[in-house]
């Protein structure tokens, strides 16, 4: 493209001013008004260059042009997708934030639409309960937008691990929160009759409760979670948490009751660490080592 140059005029002037406006630089009135690239203009552009690491100048060329597009997108405005060349962009980087915030790595922030950002995407897509695809589009800019109270503001340098949950702190949750738990087989049934008892020493005044039935869950639980080693339906619309025990566990699970548009919320809790357990080598221990890991994690995400 010809270089935008001060003392042009016209609808590419107009353009740029526009964008720029859009992203809070100062611009005369009179010079959009007449779509003239005065004095105001050529300093926003001049400020914008070198804000984006591009060669001071005051003309917009093609490579300040590019920049000046990608800056302008705002999440939802475009289905993101994997592709040659990948997206990128300020609603790219927008999307990274959230996620990582959420607990869903995109390996950085860096507005760009790599094979890690569609696979965090696929992951939150699967935890809040829609059609897990890794293409960002409506569907998905509802859900983060229902969530913005959690991630926004947040930094999303990495991880955001909750830590363990002190005794006193999960007795106080346990006691404030009313929550079913279920399984639909005998390892996670072992798995979700510990969490019980654990969350029963834990305080005599413990709002957790073993059901046999989903459909049995009281309407006024908090939560409902299903223990399961299956993996899920993507059409159910049911939220799930695929269990690892890693520092975003408590996050994701946070998420996917946040995400509920019912109350109460439901969330599968898929245990795919244990189904090769039906060989017989899976123990009593192992299921205790599961149950706290779940507990403490069900406690910080319910806090």
């Amino acid at each position: 493209m010809e270089p935008i140059c001060p003392g042009m005029t016209g609808a590419a002037v107009e353009d740029v001013q526009d964008r720029l406006a859009s992203l809070g630089y100062e611009l005369a009135a009179d010079e959009r008004a007449r779509m003239s690239f005065g004095p105001s203009t050529a300093k926003a552009v001049a400020k914008f260059r070198v804000e984006h690491d591009l060669d001071v100048a005051d003309a917009v060329d093609s490579q300040c042009w590019s920049v000046l597009v990608d800056e302008c997108y705002q999440l939802g405005n475009r289905t993101l997708y994997l592709r040659l060349p990948y997206f990128h962009g300020a609603d790219v980087r927008v999307l990274q934030e959230a996620l990582t915030v959420l607990g869903f790595s995109c390996g950085g922030v860096d507005g760009v639409f790599g094979p890690r950002t569609e696979n965090a995407v696929k992951q939150f897509q699967e935890n809040v309960g829609i059609f897990a695809d890794g293409m960002a589009f409506q569907d998905t800019f509802d859900a983060i937008a229902r969530l913005h109270h959690v991630w926004a503001g947040k930094p999303a340098a990495g991880p955001h691990p909750s830590g363990a949950m002190g005794f006193a702190r999960a007795a106080e949750v346990l006691e404030e929160r009313e929550l079913s738990i279920a399984a639909d087989d005998p390892i996670s049934r072992a798995i979700a009759s510990r969490i019980w008892n654990l969350a029963s020493a834990t305080t005599e005044r413990s709002g957790i409760k073993l059901i046999g039935d989903p459909s049995e869950v009281p309407d006024t639980d908090d939560a409902f979670f299903l223990l399961t080693l299956s993996e899920p339906d993507p059409h159910s619309g049911v939220a799930n948490v695929e269990v690892i025990d890693d520092d975003t566990l408590a996050t994701r699970i946070r998420t996917a009751v946040n995400s509920a548009s019912e109350m109460p919320a439901r969330v599968r809790l898929e245990l795919p660490g244990t189904r090769q357990a039906y060989d017989g080598k899976f123990t009593a221990s192992d299921a205790q080592a599961v149950a706290v890991i779940l507990l403490d994690a069900i406690c910080n995400a319910m806090a």
